[in-house]
């Protein structure tokens, strides 16, 4: 809860007032979900007031200290508040989350994952630590992205900065609990791929039973082109090529340039596979009714790329 029982009882966490960011919203959102995981009660405070922020419990994003002992979370102080091995410096979110995040995951490979993926970037946004290059006038659409719009306005003032703030920790708290989730249930899917990618005997066309994240743990190993996998939310069959690396959109193979773009019966006639249903125009991912046409199509798809000498 946000605080409305005895005062005794409730710890104070305390942050910035003000406008909010990424990275003392997902702080924030941390902590509350670490006290009511223990059931817990505490009240928010946004303030920079030296009286309020000493007699806190906890501190992020503002006091300048960082000490983890005394719960002290900010890295504006000079010198910061260290950095990763990888160059990306802590802010109060990679600090709140190098001390509570392991209680909130329970396994360390969830709380890596997480550490990569989602805390690292907020860190590195807040410290001006550019992780992508924009080659067009379209930037990505960010987290911060998001957060920010959550923001009061100019014209809005900052009469509802607290109503807004509380707003985008809830916020923050499906993410962290969605990205947890979701960190589990690949570490139970990345033994199901690799048991399978074990026990295939041409390692170049992997059959899925489910439709698992597959991507970024097949992507260890150099033989897969092509995926199979029922699809998730029909009785079809998707075949998926796959990609040369996590952050490319590449493949290691493509469908036949005939097949791209075509449905249904012409897509049937062309590629002699009675059920197929769709081939994506971007020669990535094909569609049929069955395990058996996927297949099929699959090694059609091998045979007309070693024909044209694109594979060995």
């Amino acid at each position: 809860m946000w605080g409305d029982e005895k005062k005794s009882t409730i710890k104070k966490l305390v942050t910035h007032n003000g406008s909010f960011h990424a990275d003392d919203v997902f702080a924030c959102a941390t902590l509350v979900l670490i006290f009511e995981k223990n059931s817990e009660q505490f009240e928010i405070i946004r303030t920079r007031e030296k009286e309020l922020i000493g007699a806190a419990d906890y501190v992020f994003d503002v006091g300048h200290i960082y000490d983890e002992t005394i719960n002290r979370f900010d890295h504006h102080q000079a010198g910061g508040a260290g950095m990763r091995p990888n160059g990306i410096e802590y802010s109060s979110f990679g600090l709140v989350w190098k001390k509570f995040g392991l209680e909130l995951c329970g396994v360390g490979r969830v709380w890596e994952s997480i550490d990569k993926s989602l805390v690292s970037a907020v860190d590195a946004h807040d410290n001006g630590f550019e992780l992508v290059s924009s080659k067009h006038e379209v930037f990505p659409y960010l987290m911060q992205s998001a957060l920010y719009s959550m923001r009061p306005t100019w014209k809005e003032g900052d009469s509802r900065s607290q109503e807004y703030f509380l707003k985008a920790v809830s916020f923050a708290k499906d993410i962290l609990n969605r990205e947890i989730i979701w960190a589990n249930d690949v570490l139970v899917a990345e033994r199901i791929v690799i048991s399978t990618y074990q026990e295939t005997e041409d390692k170049r066309i992997i059959v899925l039973d489910g439709s698992y994240p597959y991507e970024s743990i097949l992507n260890h190993f150099p033989e897969p082109l092509l995926v199979i996998h029922k699809g998730s939310h029909d009785n079809h069959w998707a075949i998926k090529a796959m990609r040369e690396g996590d952050k490319t959109f590449k493949t290691r193979i493509n469908f036949p340039r005939a097949w791209g773009g075509l449905h249904g019966e012409e897509l049937a006639r062309v590629s002699g596979v009675d059920d197929a249903v769709f081939c994506h125009r971007g020669l990535f991912i094909a569609v049929t009714e069955s395990k058996e046409g996927a297949i099929a199509l699959a090694l059609k798809a091998l045979e007309i790329n070693l024909a044209e000498g694109k594979i060995l």
